[in-house]
């Protein structure tokens, strides 16, 4: 054994055992990761890895006598075939044979492999005859594929050459046909991540962008050209210099964090996760205070993925009319404009320096494009011509008065949601056209709430506000798909949701930075001071709805006046709630459920009635109470209760019990409660109530009882969203806990019973309370969240407030509930709320007299908390 890297060709028979060539393969692994902390360029190192390989696996072929086989060829395949190695690549092999091997060398070849599989290698082998591998290749793409970069690294040259010579012919996998599989394995692999290149996880090999896209290119470009390299392309016609420079840079870059992500996993793989992302940051040289390399990095990462995706269109396309020059002849045409018409379903431009000589023009594209529904794509030629232009512009487009008017029609059309925005994005016009939008491309925040970058999401927030104009969506957005109709003015809410995070990444408050960018963007457009400032208010507020719903208590008439102060009319809530809805929908596709409609939904309802009103007048808690009881009255005697039975019942509730609970609520607990016989009481809804499931306790309280059902409904893998603590007169519990599943949903049917039981078997336990322990997912440990608590003021004084902020690891509110046990905190009410990997939950509590908590018993529960929650890193 030995540290010193020898090379592989010069290696003794002895030396050739699995220990003694693991220790150099290690060695050979650790020189690469110094060499690129020493910034050696990354296609040395990815060249040089392979060709290590090559000369090991040729001085294995000797030792194991395979030279002596006239009729067996050893064939690099793949990546490997293209002579490019990351650390943990998959090494593709093909041994190739002319005929059926006997069994002697089938035993060698065993052995050989086995010994690659020792030394750890991430082997992909496969042993064929030339017609199996044929035969193989005729039936399988990936095979196919990987076949045209065989690459021979030792054995027979004459076998080798006939299997070139038999894939490379017209009838393994015509080019036509090859183009049009390869083009449909690319969308099918698009579709797998979303279509987008923009999740904040994203596999540097396999999402949009990434390097499976250059690849693809490079096969399409191989199979029908003979193109063996980037540079090849070029020559080729169909790469500009200035296009394969960008493309060699693009790939580059990502071969550069590829690497990085290599040296710092054990296993194969290409994901860039939130774990990983620190690591690779850091081993790429980038440097700031907090998370602030890793997103230098990520936003560099975004803006080449941006290049590759649009370089990929563009060549694709132009491959596709190469290789099918007729149907591109029989495409109709069709003039636009002077400077416009569509061919087939691509706009193009009629002139070939118009975007140069009148950048005004770029808006006039897309103006076509919303125009005509047919447009979904530019033609490769206008947009080389759209990239040139772009990169030479030395000035915003937004300084252009003529631009500007173009910009104001697109906001004011029916149709450039759906199209011509998409393609201002994708194609960097957005970028181009004001500096605020140039800033947010790439721009990531390093949590797991935000799945997309800024740009990105910006983008999705306009495609979702879209659908609110279509019908069938209308059980999914009931309020957006009624109100979006009804708003003249549709152009302010779309530039509000152009701006509303566009302060992003600055520093400061990005709701203010928007508010106003936004007003001085739309006075400079043309727009009135009212307009200005309602898109303004719209920015600066695009959370407040959201942050009510999902914060406060909106059931309060106090909660619901404080906001509809803050709305002041039913026209800016109307434009809120549509902001509001697509912002969550666009954030993150699965934060959307049908317990945020509820809640939405809800405070949308109040809020009208609030304002219609007048808040002047505010509602009456007496006659809401009264109201309440006298419908749930109704209900109970329909199902044979008398009066007399009910009022002796309700005559123990306090009044805010008939405030805090609806009619329904009411009657559907009384109805237990009045035919219940003792002990405690759990009720599960059977129909999903503000989206989630109800369950309803009923017990003589004790201190540990909230703590003892939260840790049950989190054995169950329950959440918990809301949860309203409630005493009778006579000293009984009261609570109801609106919890959803692991999707978001509420819970199956066929799980009820059991989740009441294990409800009522903690409840009557007298033992100390046990927490289950569950490790920490992989995904938060890479975010530190400091456990912060904060004491507000009440305004009754009688209860204390408490805000807490904390990493939102499993059984976090089964300890918290542990905790105000053990320092005897009684819990009035909880609002649970996760963002990402933080949790930030609102309690109110009082101690054991039923007040509130002094300065030291705050102070002692403040150091328990963060104590009991602290995660050792």
């Amino acid at each position: 054994m030995t540290d010193v890297l020898l090379q592989p060709e010069t290696l003794k028979d002895e030396q050739l055992d699995a220990a003694f060539i693991r220790a150099q393969l290690d060695a050979h692994s650790e020189q690469q990761k110094i060499l690129f902390s020493q910034n050696v360029a990354v296609t040395e190192l990815v060249e040089e890895k392979a060709a290590f390989m090559d000369r090991l696996l040729r001085r294995l072929w000797l030792y194991y006598g395979f030279e002596r086989h006239p009729n067996i060829s050893l064939i690099a395949v793949g990546g490997y075939g293209r002579g490019e190695l990351h650390p943990l690549s998959d090494i593709d092999l093909l041994l190739l044979s002319e005929a059926p091997l006997e069994a002697t060398y089938c035993n060698k070849i065993s052995e050989f492999i086995t010994l690659l599989w020792d030394l750890r290698l991430e082997i992909g082998h496969s042993v064929r005859t030339l017609s199996e591998c044929l035969e193989v290749g005729l039936g399988d793409l990936t095979v196919a594929t990987n076949l045209q970069e065989s690459r021979l690294l030792c054995g027979s040259e004459r076998l080798f050459d006939r299997l070139t010579t038999e894939i490379r012919s017209e009838s393994f996998w015509p080019s036509e046909t090859f183009f049009q599989a390869k083009v449909k394995e690319q969308k099918d692999r698009h579709v797998h991540y979303h279509d987008t290149a923009y999740k904040l996880e994203p596999d540097v090999k396999s999402s949009p962008g990434g390097l499976r896209d250059i690849h693809t290119l490079s096969w399409v470009a191989l199979r029908h050209f003979g193109a063996t390299s980037l540079r090849e392309m070029s020559k080729f016609g169909f790469l500009t210099d200035a296009e394969f420079r960008e493309l060699t840079e693009c790939q580059d870059m990502l071969w550069r964090i590829r690497f990085a992500l290599h040296l710092q996993i054990k296993r194969y793989d290409n994901r860039l996760t939130f774990a990983h992302q620190p690591g690779v940051a850091e081993l790429l040289g980038y440097q700031g205070e907090g998370n602030n390399a890793v997103e230098m990095m990520m936003r560099d990462f975004f803006r080449t993925t941006r290049r590759v995706i649009e370089l990929n269109k563009m060549l694709l396309q132009l491959f596709d009319q190469a290789i099918h020059p007729n149907d591109v002849k029989s495409q109709k045409i069709e003039i636009l404009s002077e400077d416009f018409q569509r061919r087939g379903n691509k706009i193009e431009a009629r002139k070939p320096a118009l975007f140069q000589a009148r950048p005004d023009t770029i808006l006039d594209m897309f103006l076509h494009v919303a125009d005509d529904k047919s447009i979904d794509a530019i033609s490769a030629a206008t947009l080389r011509q759209l990239r040139t232009a772009r990169r030479r512009l030395n000035l915003f487009l937004c300084e252009l008065p003529s631009a500007r008017d173009k910009f104001v029609a697109l906001t004011r059309h029916p149709n450039a949601l759906h199209k011509a925005f998409t393609l201002m994005h994708r194609h960097g016009v957005m970028a181009a056209y004001f500096p605020q939008w140039s800033r947010i491309v790439g721009q990531m925040q390093f949590d797991l709430f935000h799945t997309y970058t800024v740009d990105e999401h910006t983008f999705r927030l306009l495609r979702q506000i879209d659908t609110f104009a279509y019908e069938e969506n209308k059980d999914k957005h009931p309020i957006c798909c009624d109100v979006l109709p009804r708003i003249k003015k549709q152009e302010l809410l779309i530039l509000a949701a152009i701006f509303h995070d566009i302060g992003k990444g600055r520093g400061g408050d990005h709701s203010e930075i928007g508010a106003k960018e936004s007003y001085t963007f739309c006075i400079e457009h043309g727009f009135s001071r009212p307009e200005a400032k309602l898109v303004s208010w719209l920015v600066e507020n695009h959370l407040l709805m959201s942050v009510t719903a999902q914060r406060k208590d909106i059931y309060d008439p106090e909660v619901i006046t404080e906001f509809a102060k803050t709305v002041r009319d039913e026209e800016r809530l109307e434009f809120l709630v549509c902001l509001t809805v697509a912002d969550i929908c666009a954030t993150n596709p699965e934060l959307w459920n049908s317990w945020k409609r509820t809640l939405l939904s809800d405070l949308f309802y109040a809020t009208q009635r609030a304002l219609r009103r007048g808040l002047e007048n505010p509602p009456d808690i007496r006659d809401r109470i009264r109201h309440n009881q006298h419908m749930a009255g109704a209900i109970l005697r329909k199902e044979g209760h008398t009066q007399q039975e009910v009022n002796d019942l309700w005559h123990g509730f306090k009044a805010d019990y008939f405030l805090r609970n609806t009619h329904k609520q009411i009657a559907w607990h009384s109805h237990h409660l009045l035919n219940h016989t003792g002990g405690p009481l759990v009720l599960v809804s059977k129909n999903a109530t503000r989206g989630g499931t109800e369950i309803f306790i009923y017990s003589k309280d004790r201190p540990s009882l909230f703590a003892r059902v939260v840790s049950t409904l989190d054995k169950y893998n329950l959440s918990v969203h809301d949860a309203q603590i409630m005493t009778s007169k006579s000293g009984h519990a009261m609570d109801t806990f609106m919890v959803l599943d692991p999707n978001g949903h509420a819970i199956a049917l066929d799980r009820h019973e059991t989740i009441r039981k294990g409800v009522i078997k903690a409840m009557k336990e007298e033992k100390s309370l046990s927490l289950s322990r569950r490790r920490t997912p992989r995904k938060l440990m890479a975010f530190s969240v400091k456990t912060t608590v904060h004491f507000l003021p009440a305004k009754s004084g009688k209860r204390t407030l408490l805000e807490l902020v904390a990493l939102d690891a499993p059984g976090l509110l089964a300890k918290v509930g542990t905790v105000f046990a053990k320092q005897g905190v009684s819990v009035q009410s909880a609002k649970i709320t996760t963002i990402g990997e933080r949790a930030e939950d609102f309690f109110i509590i009082a101690d054991n007299d039923n007040k509130a908590l002094n300065e030291d018993m705050q102070d002692a529960l403040r150091q328990t908390l963060i104590e009991a929650l602290h995660i050792p890193q």
